[in-house]
């Protein structure tokens, strides 16, 4: 059983985000999947191929943390600016896109505010590894 190569335009869900993303790839390593562009797990960069997941529920979040602390302890969502610092994991190795592992829907990638961003939707349905 394969797994999905993922592309542009694939929907993600963050652990403390409250609504999905979507991720954008640029076109860069010239390389399609459906037609549009595909991903490896060097497409991390905030708000640049991740998009926001609308409201963090994070305490780890300086802002999430400070606002719940004014409302007396009560947890206060606070807007998601996403903090991925490093690349995906774990790519998948055997498929480099841009000399660099390709992007399946297995991979995650975590939030420096302790959120684990999956894939919930690859782009496209086409198998990457057989």
């Amino acid at each position: 059983m394969g797994c999905a190569q993922v592309c542009s335009g694939a929907t993600l869900q963050c652990s403390f985000g409250v609504a999905p993303a979507v991720l954008n790839v640029l076109p860069t390593n010239c390389t399609t999947v459906g037609g549009m562009p595909a991903a490896n797990i060097m497409d991390y960069i905030p708000l640049v191929n991740i998009g926001t997941f609308s409201m963090c529920q994070s305490l780890a979040n300086p802002t999430v943390a400070a606002a719940t602390a004014a409302a007396l302890g009560v947890l206060t969502p606070m807007p998601c600016i996403p903090a991925t610092a490093s690349p995906w994991i774990p790519g998948a190795p055997t498929v480099l896109i841009g000399s660099m592992p390709a992007l399946d829907a297995n991979c995650t990638l975590m939030c420096s505010w302790a959120g684990v961003i999956s894939i919930t939707y690859p782009g496209q349905v086409q198998m990457l590894i057989p």
